[in-house]
């Protein structure tokens, strides 16, 4: 699921893979719709790739959007513009073993505004996978 949406900095908001060129990959803005080509020169990761610190080991971010979906019943959440207690204390409530020496309020927002953005465009669908793996175990 999170494998194929990417942060590219210098690029608002998340973009989708949609498809590998020999020297470039073709992306799709998750805000606009619009389709442009991102160089290996670029600061591209998959969101699967990112995790958060906390007290003992590293948190996946797919386990943070997911204990948010799961608080928000899949629906949005706070905007990533509330003042800054507001977006600790929600944090705090989401990830109360977060790293708070490593874990900054910028990051919170970011992650905050990848859900909503990920939850607005449907792309957040955890309880088809766990219906999955279920299956798989009684079979």
């Amino acid at each position: 699921m999170l494998k194929e949406i990417l942060s590219i900095s210098g690029k608002p908001g998340l973009q989708k893979l949609i498809s590998n060129s020999s020297n470039a990959i073709i992306v799709e803005s998750l805000i606009d719709g619009k389709r442009f080509p991102a160089y290996s020169n670029s600061k591209i990761i998959a969101l699967e790739d990112i995790s958060i610190y906390t007290e003992a080991e590293d948190l996946p971010l797919k386990e943070v959007f997911k204990r948010i979906y799961t608080k928000e019943n899949g629906q949005p959440t706070l905007s990533h513009k509330e003042p800054t207690e507001k977006i600790l204390a929600y944090f705090e409530e989401i990830v109360p073993e977060y790293d708070k020496d490593r874990v900054y309020v910028s990051d919170m927002k970011k992650i905050i505004q990848w859900y909503n953005l990920l939850a607005g465009k449907g792309l957040l669908n955890f309880e088809e996978k766990e219906e999955k793996q279920e299956a798989n175990q009684e079979a």
